[in-house]
């Protein structure tokens, strides 16, 4: 299998892609595969995080460059990629990214679709298609704007040069940067501890952040204070709350 898919302890999920000898590189049954366990892993009550991994060395070189040379525009187009990075887009439970060695290109704009990314000292980091006649097609144009602004973006893209973990973590692409023997166990520490959360509460902030970045402050904030306010009607915001007071571990249930 070019990818692996394990279910571990405390509510989370371990999706590793395992093309070692082609670099990760991100080919359609590594997406698709990618799309099914995410899916799978969305309607699985008893997981609250999932934690996308590579191999030690290389997180995805990118896209299968030799499975698209000599493709043409409506073939691209009726590979249908598109509803498979739409999977990753509507999951509603938080996604992490471990990243160790390369994310390039379509590796790149994986980690981002993750609402955090947990890179090795040695990640690099990139969007070289412009080196190959193309561009980013799965984000990197948008994403990338979003997350680290207009000037840092044009240089990534135009030049197709990678930067570093460390760079990326100044840039606010990275969450946190770890020595890379660390890195898979920082992200599924992580994922336990968000795992142990109410669920509820963990999707509303998921949902508000990623919606409210494209409105306006206004409309977003009004939406904000009706999520907020609709968590009180939840029991685990009961039991929060009262084990708050009685000074006990809360033991949420996800209703």
């Amino acid at each position: 299998m070019e990818t692996l898919y394990e279910r571990l302890d405390g509510g989370i999920a371990l999706l590793r892609i395992n093309r070692p000898e082609a670099r990760n590189a991100l080919n359609m049954a590594v997406r698709e595969q990618i799309a099914a366990h995410v899916a799978a892993m969305t309607h699985d009550a008893e997981l609250h995080c999932l934690v996308i991994a590579g191999t030690p060395k290389v997180f995805a070189a990118g896209a299968d460059i030799k499975a698209m040379a000599d493709a043409g525009a409506s073939e691209m187009m009726l590979r249908g990629s598109d509803a498979i990075w739409q999977v990753l887009r509507d999951c509603p439970k938080p996604l992490i990214a471990a990243v160790n060695g390369w994310a390039l290109g379509g590796g790149c704009e994986l980690a981002m679709h993750a609402d955090i990314i947990i890179a090795g000292d040695g990640a690099r980091f990139g969007q070289p298609e412009i080196k190959v006649g193309i561009m980013p097609g799965a984000g990197g144009t948008q994403r990338l704007t979003r997350s680290v602004g207009k000037f840092k973006t044009m240089k990534m893209l135009l030049s197709g040069e990678p930067i570093s973990a460390i760079e990326a973590e100044r840039m606010g692409l990275v969450s946190e940067v770890v020595p890379d023997d660390e890195v898979l166990d920082r992200a599924l520490a992580l994922a336990r501890a968000i795992a142990a959360m109410p669920p509820i509460a963990a999707r509303r902030i998921k949902q508000l952040v990623l919606t409210g970045a494209d409105m306006p402050l206004g409309a977003a904030l009004a939406m904000e204070r009706t999520a907020f306010e609709l968590l009180f009607d939840t029991q685990d915001q009961k039991e929060g709350m009262r084990a708050f007071i009685e000074k006990r571990a809360p033991r949420f249930v996800g209703r």
